[in-house]
C-alpha cells in the first residue's frame, strides 16, 4: 500500500510556496520509508529565512546542509541519496559549486543534472533537489 507524508523540519527553511519541503513514499508494512523527494533547497539561513553569503560557494553549502535536515527528519542522510538536481543561476559558477558538492558527497556521489536557469527565487546563485532511497 502506497503511502505519502510530507516531510516538515525547522532544521531546514519553510516552504515559500504552496510545496512540502519533501514528500515520503512509504510502500513497505509497518510505514518503512522507502523513497523521500525533497523540494529544491536555496542557500537559505532555517533561522533566518535570508540567503547566505552573497556567493555560490556559501549557498551552495547551506542547500547541502538544509537537505540534509530535510533527510534526517525521515532518518536518513545525503549517504541514502541517489540523485540529485542542481540548478545554476549562472553556469560560470559551475566549479565553485561543484567543489562544494564533491565535500558532501567524497563517496558514490549520486547521480546529477546541472542546469543553467534564467533565474531562483529571491535572488539565489543555486537551488538544490535530491531523491534519496533506504
Amino acid at each position: 500500500m502506497l503511502n505519502l507524508e510530507p516531510v516538515q523540519t525547522d532544521a531546514a527553511p519553510a516552504a515559500i510556496g504552496p510545496y512540502s519541503q519533501g514528500m515520503a513514499v512509504n510502500t513497505a508494512p509497518h510505514g518503512i520509508t522507502r523513497i523521500v523527494a525533497t523540494a529544491g533547497q536555496l542557500g537559505m539561513d532555517p533561522a533566518t529565512g535570508e540567503l547566505v553569503g552573497p556567493g555560490v560557494a556559501a549557498q551552495t553549502e547551506r542547500a547541502l546542509r538544509n537537505l540534509a535536515a530535510i533527510l534526517a527528519a525521515q532518518d536518513l542522510s545525503l549517504a541514502h541519496v541517489v540523485k540529485t538536481t542542481v540548478f545554476l543561476a549562472d553556469m560560470g559558477e559551475f566549479t565553485a559549486m561543484n567543489e562544494v558538492y564533491a565535500r558532501f558527497f567524497p563517496e558514490r556521489p549520486p547521480a546529477r543534472s546541472t542546469v543553467a536557469v534564467l533565474g531562483l527565487p529571491k535572488g539565489a546563485r543555486v537551488e538544490i533537489e535530491a531523491w534519496a532511497a533506504r
